[in-house]
């Protein structure tokens, strides 16, 4: 039976859903801090004092984001034309899809005491690896669902779908099981299911809860999102899939407007994504935030992009997606730059009094600004992807795509860690995240707003 062409586009935007709480809860605001707080623990256990201990946590983060954007920076473009040269993308998906799940699961064994920390690092970040190939693909097939206008609101609609998925399942983890300090959860009741709050079980529990809302959110797209029939075929020997590579990364040398894009979008999008690794880290580590504090942060976050998300996917169509991406690119710049300039007693200098409640207010709103700019800025960069691709290779495209996101994403963490190790401060070593949005703002200006497919 025939698949409805607006049942594939709601099977495709299935995936952002089943995916975001990947994003949300583990990367950001639930995982992530916790993984810092039983990193800090651990090193202040090993005797270290507790500024010392935390930059140690914030770089042993960074040091995992930076090789897992290594490993994927060097794998996304050949899978990309692999999977082109067979046309078959849905068996990928679903290998990457079978890692996830593993990885995610065993999230649960990072007990308090930090026994399991390096292994449940890795265990994190090769289900981030499998995260982002398996996005990868998902993101070739968005060409074939509608036209070069229709695309913008498609890619912005799919990102604000996926953020509602990471509200509603951000809600669920405050209400019913990431506890606080004393046990609690955001409502006041213990865990559910006899979680030992203790052991930190509510929290812990995130790794198998993202797992099953990924398992029943994906669903819909195995349903729904086929390969074309007419375009699968036996997959290229290997040697002719690298020689394309090759003649295809030659070529984007010849292409001013697609290499000014794909350097640009390298450059910003490293620094978001150290915004978003570092964001919950920052308010945990030099605001003193608690779990619930910094879940609440992220709901403020995630409904903002949902909302102005959408928003810009239909300022996307209207106008082109280089506007959108430079506003978003701006409005991170402002948030980080106070990022550098506040901590828990002063603000750009200016001494605060003692427990001020100025640092929360304001990062709260940054949260808002994080959200909103960060998913426009993902939606609107796929858009601008798609403007730039063979309608014929949008695998191998978006391989490319995400080799420039990740080829360079060692450079945001590394200057985070660096900065961090030198001066000894959370908040300086946010300074070349400042560094990288100011430079891919620069050469978006030499980006074709319209691509380049018809040249």
């Amino acid at each position: 039976m025939a698949i409805s062409r607006k049942r594939r586009i709601w099977g495709w935007m299935f995936y952002d859903w089943a995916q975001q709480p990947f994003y949300t809860l583990g990367l950001t605001f639930i995982f992530g801090p916790y993984f810092a707080s039983v990193a800090a623990g651990y090193y202040i256990g090993q005797g270290l004092d507790s500024v010392t201990a935390s930059a140690e946590a914030q770089s042993l983060w960074s040091a995992g984001q930076t090789i897992s954007g290594l490993v994927i920076a060097l794998s996304a473009p050949f899978l990309g034309a692999w999977a082109d040269s067979s046309g078959r993308k849905i068996p990928w998906i679903a290998l990457f899809s079978m890692i996830y799940l593993v990885a995610t699961w065993m999230l649960w064994g990072l007990t308090p005491d930090g026994s399991m920390l390096i292994w449940t690092l890795v265990i994190f970040y090769v289900g981030f690896i499998a995260a982002e190939s398996g996005l990868n693909f998902v993101n070739a097939i968005l060409p074939s669902l509608g036209t070069k206008d229709e695309v913008g609101r498609i890619s912005g609609s799919g990102s604000a779908f996926g953020y509602w998925g990471g509200v509603v399942s951000l809600f669920i983890m405050l209400l019913l099981f990431a506890e606080n300090d004393s046990g609690k959860t955001l409502i006041g009741i213990d865990p559910l299911l006899g979680l030992d709050p203790a052991m930190r079980e509510g929290t812990r529990s995130v790794g198998p809860f993202i797992a099953i809302w990924y398992f029943l959110f994906i669903i819909p797209f195995f349903l729904w999102v086929r390969d074309d029939p007419a375009h699968i075929k036996k997959a290229d020997p290997v040697s002719k899939v690298w020689a394309d590579l090759m003649a295809t990364l030659r070529s984007v040398f010849q292409r001013k407007s697609l290499l000014n894009f794909l350097i640009s979008s390298m450059l910003y999008r490293d620094a978001l994504n150290a915004v978003y690794a570092f964001g919950g880290l920052y308010a945990g580590l030099v605001l003193g935030w608690s779990i619930i504090q910094i879940g609440v942060f992220g709901i403020v976050g995630a409904i903002t992009a949902a909302v102005v998300t959408w928003a810009g996917g239909l300022v996307d169509q209207r106008v082109g997606p280089k506007p959108v991406i430079t506003a978003a690119i701006w409005a991170l710049i402002v948030v980080s730059s106070i990022i550098v300039g506040m901590s828990r007693t002063s603000f750009f200098g200016i001494p605060l009094p003692a427990g001020s409640m100025i640092p929360d207010v304001i990062f709260y709103i940054c949260g808002a600004v994080i959200g909103g700019a960060g998913g426009t800025i993902y939606a609107a960069s796929r858009t601008m992807m798609v403007r730039h691709s063979d309608p014929d290779r949008p695998t191998e495209a978006f391989g490319l795509f995400a080799l420039t996101g990740k080829a360079t994403a060692f450079l945001a963490p590394a200057g985070v860690f660096v900065f961090t190790k030198a001066t000894g401060s959370n908040q300086l070593g946010f300074i070349p995240v400042i560094a990288l949005f100011l430079i891919g703002l620069y050469l978006l200006r030499f980006v074709n707003k319209d691509g380049d497919r018809a040249v």
